[in-house]
């Protein structure tokens, strides 16, 4: 059983934050419940700056702010792992992010450990220790917590510690430890932004099919969608599913009749939204309706461009001993093929920017497209 500080009350926060000012490293980790929701409901903070353990109970704890000022101290390194849902977490409550982050699933997978290696893979692979994975179903929100669920919180942290100088050693043998720092800026960049209901359409699955005027309608159904989740905080699938909108806006009901005999739609999604869908869909202007989505996988050459960008990047990940999901996904790839389609205008594509661009701008500069 690990040592740690239960942190419930004010006075308790502030002293432990305290006890964290001069820390170089500072470890973390949160426990969360997402199930209907829109945004994950915080039920546990883990922190450990090689001294003190904590863990830090956002339900009790009245006040969290001097806790989220330490994220942005710049002469801490923030260790996380796999931490794109944690970010997500101190944007909705702390509306911040980390600096110096350092996301140790990334790390392990720039220095030839293995790509999107889990927390307790990585810590049996560095420190032979096999972690018990029997709480990770927890209700976080109830309370009390066992001490079954406290202590597998607690290791979350503890062996993060441990393992850590394990990978900076190996980055700095292979002069990558500053990609780690930069994939942690871009990991952080633009979480603070607000939900744009305006565009929300351009995220609906499957929205490529829909002519202008069938997207004007998407547009302000998933706009009303996007507004209902947010005031109830309700995951947008339990408002209105996106092929329940797709089929909305391909068939524009016109009467709570039509609508009813639509089989895309749940029963309950009727009984709910059906007037309000059927006013959204009468009051739809077509004055200005957005364009046709252009989609790159449907372009002429695609398939052999795709390939040709593709072959080149594995070849230089598999020189570099870099996963190739890290130096160039799918996305990253569609990214490159639209800005060299587009003439290069704009911004340079990711894959042309930091460590990144070193590895592949020559040889995707040779490629025919």
């Amino acid at each position: 059983m690990l040592a740690f500080q239960y942190i419930e009350d004010d006075a308790s926060l502030a002293a432990l934050v305290e006890q964290y000012q001069d820390a170089d490293l500072l470890v973390l980790d949160t426990e969360f419940v997402r199930t209907r929701t829109y945004y994950a409901r915080l039920g546990l903070i883990q922190a450990y700056d090689g001294k003190t353990l904590a863990l830090i109970d956002p339900l009790a704890v009245s006040n969290l702010e001097l806790f989220w000022q330490l994220l942005s101290k710049e002469s801490s390194v923030k260790l996380l792992h796999s931490c794109s849902e944690d970010l997500e977490v101190f944007a909705r409550y702390g509306n911040c992010q980390p600096t110096n982050l350092f996301d140790s699933q990334i790390a392990a997978g720039l220095a030839g450990m293995g790509h999107g290696l889990g927390y307790a893979k990585l810590v049996e692979q560095t420190l032979e220790v096999s972690l018990d994975k029997g709480e990770s179903r927890t209700d976080w929100l109830k309370r009390p917590l066992t001490e079954a669920q406290l202590n597998y919180a607690a290791n979350d942290v503890y062996y993060l510690y441990k393992l850590y100088p394990q990978l900076v050693k190996l980055l700095e043998e292979q002069g990558r430890l500053d990609w780690v720092y930069e994939e942690g800026v871009r990991m952080t960049q633009g979480r603070l932004d607000t939900p744009e209901p305006e565009t929300a359409y351009l995220k609906v699955k499957n929205a490529f099919q829909l002519s202008s005027n069938q997207l004007a309608v998407l547009r302000d159904l998933s706009q009303w969608r996007l507004k209902r989740a947010l005031q109830k905080d309700l995951a947008l699938g339990f408002v209105v599913k996106d092929h329940a909108l797709i089929a909305l806006a391909k068939k524009q009901p016109k009467s709570t009749n039509d609508l009813f005999k639509m089989t895309e739609l749940t029963e309950q999604e009727k009984r709910i939204h059906g007037k309000e869908i059927i006013k959204i869909i009468t009051n739809v202007s077509y004055d200005n309706p957005p364009k046709p989505l252009d989609v790159i996988a449907l372009k002429t050459g695609y398939k052999n461009a795709f390939k040709s960008i593709k072959n080149s990047i594995t070849e230089q990940a598999e020189s570099k001993s870099i996963p190739l999901e890290l130096l160039g996904s799918k996305k990253y790839i569609h990214e490159y093929l639209q800005w060299v389609w587009d003439a290069k205008k704009g911004n340079k594509p990711l894959i042309l920017t930091g460590w990144r661009e070193a590895i592949v701008a020559e040889s995707l500069s040779a490629l025919k497209l």
